[in-house]
């Protein structure tokens, strides 16, 4: 069993991403349906869950968002946790693509080894 405050793991995870709680503008639900303040939200998370291996606790599509981040929930197996994420940034030149499987059939293929002649394991 793993004993977890809600509100300390948000607050670790946002300075984490060097941000504070003056940076959040919203938490609520992915979809935007729902919305509070970040001082609603640290009266209500301040909660002890089991963030272990079981059944997921918090809500899978709770979310709290700064102007070019957010934090969503992670989960595997029932371990629980924050992922920080960021607005990812276009490159200058960036190369258009053609596939988005790996041509041999490699799973876990990222874009860039998906469309490498001859596919993720090529250059082994």
């Amino acid at each position: 069993m793993s004993q977890t405050n809600l509100l300390q793991e948000t607050l670790d995870t946002i300075k984490w991403g060097n941000k504070t709680p003056a940076d959040v503008r919203w938490v609520g639900s992915f979809d935007g349906k729902y919305a509070i303040t970040w001082a609603e939200f640290e009266q209500l998370a301040n909660i002890v869950y089991d963030s272990g291996y079981g059944g997921q606790e918090i809500a899978r599509d709770l979310i709290v968002v700064g102007d070019d981040w957010w934090l969503t929930r992670s989960e595997y197996d029932g371990s629980e946790c924050w992922t920080f994420n960021t607005k990812p940034q276009l490159e200058e030149g960036a190369q258009s693509f053609t596939r988005v499987t790996d041509p041999e059939g490699a799973c876990w293929a990222s874009v860039e080894e998906a469309n490498r002649p001859g596919g993720k394991y090529a250059d082994l």
